[in-house]
């Protein structure tokens, strides 16, 4: 089955290796650019820890400072091993979402502030949910995310048979550019019901939302789509039925025409 990725790089390569470790062939053509902020400020005086919840904003962080020895808390496994590669050794994922990764802070009772490098344009709070569970916390903007302007190639002709949506601002994107012919033959798979609610205006051939904020749960989704629809069904009568029908109908036809037109031309 051919997957469209339209996630941003590196993630989008990323996914596209497991789709090809599944035996699918997928279309890497990202909706989204990724651009650190070169002029982000960072205060790191007070912060007990780091909080990342995307592989941008453990990359833009890395950019912009040589601290390494901090703890982190990764939003999820892919997050996790990126930190690990830039070179943070103590590294926890939560495995999960915005919500479980504020959990995973709070119950680790933490003396000092959790620093959170994000995007500009968040999808969740987490520094405001860890303010409300009474942790100490900041935010500061690393990164940007922007949407393209058109499809980019590979993404309309051939039309692939699904679409990966990992974001609510990919999901945006994607209801803006995909023309409502292209996707009527595509099945959609979304993340979390947030990416999918921007889907809805467009009549794809189905949709379906992971039953997890990973990338696993997204991925399990694909079996259902790629196995072969159901067979026509067979019509409860053949030709041959037909054929006898409109036989008798003829004769029918035929008895009763000389019914009535016999005794006129031939008269006893």
């Amino acid at each position: 089955m051919r997957v469209w990725v339209a996630r941003a790089e590196p993630g989008a390569s990323a996914t596209a290796e497991r789709l090809r470790a599944l035996g699918h062939e997928p279309v890497v053509a990202p909706l989204l650019e990724a651009r650190p902020l070169p002029d982000a400020a960072l205060d790191l005086t007070g912060v007990a820890a780091l909080a990342f919840t995307s592989r941008h904003g453990v990359s833009a962080f890395a950019a912009l400072s040589p601290v390494r020895a901090l703890p982190v808390f990764a939003v999820g496994d892919a997050t996790a091993d990126i930190a690990r590669t830039a070179g943070f050794g103590d590294v926890v994922s939560a495995d999960g979402d915005v919500t479980a990764l504020a959990g995973l802070i709070a119950r680790a009772e933490l003396s000092g502030a959790v620093l959170h490098p994000r995007a500009a344009e968040p999808a969740g709070d987490l520094a405001g949910a860890l303010r409300a569970a009474g942790v100490e916390a900041r935010d500061v903007a690393v990164y940007e995310t922007c949407a393209v302007e058109s499809l980019p190639p590979g993404a309309a002709e051939p039309a692939p048979d699904a679409v990966l949506v990992h974001s609510p601002k990919a999901a945006r994107a994607l209801a803006r550019l995909a023309p409502a012919d292209a996707v009527r033959g595509m099945a959609a798979f979304a993340l979390s019901a947030a990416c999918a609610e921007p889907l809805r205006s467009l009549p794809w051939r189905s949709l379906a939302v992971a039953e997890a904020p990973r990338e696993a749960a997204l991925l399990a989704l694909l079996p259902a789509a790629s196995a072969p629809d159901d067979p026509p069904p067979k019509p409860m009568m053949g030709w041959a039925f037909w054929l006898a029908l409109a036989f008798g109908l003829a004769c029918v036809a035929a008895g009763a025409a000389v019914a009535v037109w016999g005794p006129r031309l031939s008269p006893p």
